[in-house]
């Protein structure tokens, strides 16, 4: 049964908060906001709208529709207007359970990310009132202590108001962004540490790495030539004259369509602390390459470029590894090219598990995509494409990369089953949790537990695709409408608490190969991630998946998955 009445709904959470002072305040507010001690009750009528159209069904028709998957009489002039998936998606997603428990969302809720939600959300929701994201609210925490949980029918039956209209073709636009994989992401995320105990002093630390470094960034331009493989690629050279061969040269890769300051604020960051950083542009999959297939000049990817990106990055390597011995060079002398550390973004994050070891390993990548299934993304889509090379597994690790940090790389597809089983060198991957590119459930938290330790993974509960980028070059997402499959990025100065932790850790991951490597440890635990945490963005830093939130993802449906 459905709990109706929302004053015992609401003592039920009270019950469950009992030991969460922000909950409780919350619980409390909803109380008093919509009455605890009355006889009201939650939602019993709904008004469906399409365009101009309006139809009402009452909540136990819509149970019973629920239940039988039969659309009742009085909607089926409404539902003739859907597709015949999205008929299957009303009726199959009115009672689904959503994978999040009443902590969970009121915790998530409590975020930026929580708050993004509720006004997606309220664009399906036609509410005459001012309170329309507190009775948003209420309705997820609400319905979420119903016995089956979280579910369409458990939010509509807590929702505050007798009334509760819906524009049905919005509703299944947000809730195609709201999918399993995305609850289970959240979940996952908010699972994988503690929480802060606020009656805790917060820890200290000796010095912030987040802060710029005293040496002065000096940049050089470089364009190499690869007569071998007829390709020509550009490359920023960070570095200052603080750089010696204690610290390894660092090398970046941009994400696909993109260009070689993706991530200019993190390479001037890495340069200000005495590293020498390579940013390099892969003529086969920058922005040239897109804005040219845009036209029908080329294809937007080459199956060759999931090979040649790699390459790409040893290439400059030879070619630094020449300037490091070339006489009056500025860089003479100071070029550790033998120990390396790769940072790739996205493509680029692919790339940098290929030169860390990880297997291409293309066998059932191109079944799969032979047969055509739906993607669920677009970072699932692009790796499609590598189903035009004509052997099934390639290896591409560079021995000179002694360290990798995959930025919210592609994996669910590229490296099959035991692929990145084969990486060999310590690796960070970081996870957004409201990536819709490469989500972050499939790309990057299924791939790191088939990775061997020592690794780290870095998550950012609210965080989206292209979060981590440098602000020049998300000027464009303004105008970007918000879909279940790209828009509503939180990119800018929205985004600067971020690129903030990515400064960090990078900067504390390339220490690992210096003399200073005890010194920055301390900014690669799970303590440093809860203290650098806000309240648009709690963070979460671990080298190994509890058992707990090993749990959801195999319930997700990697039961195939296991820690190495």
């Amino acid at each position: 049964m459905l709990n109706k009445g929302k004053g015992r709904n609401l003592q039920l959470v009270a019950g469950f908060f009992c030991t969460s002072g922000k909950a409780l305040t919350l619980t409390i507010a909803l109380m008093q906001f919509f009455g605890a001690n009355t006889s009201a009750q939650a939602a019993e009528t709904i008004v469906v709208r399409i365009g101009l159209l309006e139809e009402s069904i009452s909540l136990a028709e819509l149970q019973k529709a629920a239940d039988t998957g039969v659309v009742p009489p009085s909607l089926k002039p409404f539902t003739q207007r859907l597709s015949e998936q999205q008929r299957r998606f009303f009726l199959g997603g009115l009672k689904m359970p959503v994978p999040i428990n009443v902590v969970s969302i009121n915790r998530l809720l409590n975020t930026q990310l929580g708050t993004t939600i509720l006004n997606d959300v309220s664009t399906a929701i036609v509410r005459k009132d001012k309170a329309g994201l507190q009775a948003l609210r209420a309705g997820f925490v609400l319905g979420s202590t119903a016995p089956q949980g979280l579910s369409v029918l458990s939010f509509i039956a807590a929702y505050p108001s007798k009334y509760l209209t819906i524009n049905l073709p919005q509703a299944l636009i947000v809730a195609g962004g709201l999918n399993t994989s995305f609850w289970r992401t959240q979940q996952f995320m908010l699972a994988i540490a503690p929480r802060l105990d606020p009656r805790q002093p917060q820890m200290a630390f000796s010095f912030d790495p987040s802060q710029e470094g005293s040496a002065q960034v000096q940049e050089l331009n470089l364009k190499l030539n690869d007569p071998l493989r007829v390709r020509s690629i550009p490359v920023d050279v960070y570095w200052s004259t603080a750089a010696t061969l204690e610290k390894p040269v660092i090398v970046l890769s941009h994400g696909l369509g993109s260009i070689r300051t993706d991530l200019r604020y993190l390479a001037e960051h890495l340069a200000s602390h005495g590293y020498i950083v390579a940013a390099l542009e892969h003529p086969g999959s920058n922005a040239i390459n897109t804005n040219s297939a845009i036209l029908g000049k080329n294809s937007i990817l080459k199956p060759q470029e999931f090979l040649e990106r790699p390459r790409d990055v040893s290439f400059v390597l030879d070619e630094l590894e020449k300037l490091n011995q070339t006489a009056n060079n500025p860089l003479q002398g100071k070029l550790a090219t033998n120990k390396a550390m790769v940072i790739g973004y996205s493509f680029g994050g692919a790339t940098a598990l290929s030169l860390a070891g990880a297997e291409l390993q293309l066998g059932g990548l191109k079944q799969r995509c032979q047969n055509k299934i739906n993607v669920l993304s677009l970072g699932e889509g692009i790796q499609c494409l590598a189903q035009g090379l004509p052997e099934n597994s390639y290896q591409l690790r560079d021995a000179r990369i002694k360290q990798a940090i995959a930025l919210s790389p592609t994996t669910s597809l590229l490296f099959g089953e035991t692929g990145l089983s084969k990486v060999q060198i310590p690796t960070l991957v970081l996870a957004s949790s409201a990536d819709k590119t490469t989500p972050a459930l499939t790309e990057q938290i299924i791939g790191f537990t088939k990775i061997p330790s020592p690794k780290w993974l870095v998550g950012v509960l609210g965080g989206t695709h292209l979060s981590v980028k440098d602000p020049s070059t998300t000027l464009d997402q303004k105008e970007k409408l918000n879909t279940p499959f790209s828009g509503g990025e939180v990119v800018g100065d929205q985004a600067t608490d971020v690129r903030k932790l990515v400064n960090v850790v990078a900067l504390a991951f390339a220490a690992q190969m210096t003399p200073e490597a005890s010194k920055y440890a301390a900014f690669l635990t799970s303590d440093y991630a809860q203290f650098a945490s806000t309240q648009a963005f709690p963070f979460r830093l671990v080298t190994e998946i509890p058992p707990d939130a090993m749990g959801l993802i195999n319930e997700f449906g990697g039961n195939q998955v296991s820690q190495p």
